[in-house]
Order: structure tokens, then C-alpha cells, then sequence
């Protein structure tokens, strides 16, 4: 699978339900027992038990010409996993309307095994940054 935006998170960009720049995003690193359904996946309660680590919120947000963009995210002491995913969301404080919004597998560094340690999701500097509409 190659990074991917999920289909009712566009749906929702569309709408209006999601507002990148206000809204609350969150990084998520996801096991490798998550098998992504892109075309139905709908809300983060569906990855909850895929989680590892506490999910960090995207600072720094930018949104410029369709493009999106954050700083880095450090996780902080990440338990023992196979970590094959990060995913984007918008966090409402609930997971079962939290919205989907982008699922990441070739990253730099994923997948990785982790140790307990850090882990930094470096975003790509190229001219789609995070993602772009």
C-alpha cells in the first residue's frame, strides 16, 4: 500500500466538517495488526486497538495552494511493536467521530520494531509536504 488519504476523510474536507488549519489533528502510530480499508474506514475508534503510544497532535499546521503541512511529531517512549502505519485524524474527543483523514506506511523509518525509545515521524519536504487535495 502506498500513503493514502482516506475516502471519507475527503468526503469530509468537502463538506466542510474538517477544517485543517482549526481543527484539532492527531498523529497516530498504528501495529502492524491494522488492515486498512481506505474506501470505508470512517472513524479513529476503528484503529483504537491498532494503537501504540499516545497519539501526538500536529503543530505548526500550514495550508497553503491545497498542501498540508506540520512539524515533526516525537513520540515519547513508544512500548514494544511492530509499528507499520501513522495516521492522521481529526481528534473531536471521541473516538467514534474522530474522522479519518490520511494513513502513511513508507514514511521515513516505518516499519519499525520499537524499543521503548522515541520515535520521529519526519514529514516529507517536497512540494505535497503532508498531502495535498
Amino acid at each position: 500500500m502506498a500513503n493514502a488519504l482516506y475516502d471519507k476523510g475527503r468526503e469530509k474536507f468537502l463538506t466542510g466538517a474538517i477544517n485543517a488549519s482549526a481543527d484539532t489533528l492527531k498523529c497516530a502510530l498504528l501495529k502492524s495488526t491494522y488492515s486498512p480499508t481506505l474506501a470505508s474506514d470512517e472513524f479513529f475508534s476503528t484503529l483504537s486497538a491498532h494503537v501504540v503510544g499516545t497519539p501526538q497532535t500536529l503543530a505548526s499546521k500550514t495550508v497553503t495552494g491545497g498542501v498540508f503541512d506540520a512539524a515533526d511529531v516525537t513520540f515519547l517512549a513508544v512500548p514494544t511493536a511492530t509499528v507499520t502505519y501513522c495516521a492522521i485524524y481529526k481528534d473531536t474527543s471521541n473516538a467514534a467521530t474522530s474522522p479519518l483523514i490520511a494513513l502513511f506506511d513508507t514514511a521515513a523509518g516505518l516499519p519499525v520494531s520499537t524499543n521503548g525509545g522515541d520515535i520521529i515521524i519526519a514529514w516529507d519536504s517536497g512540494p505535497n509536504k503532508i498531502f495535498k487535495l
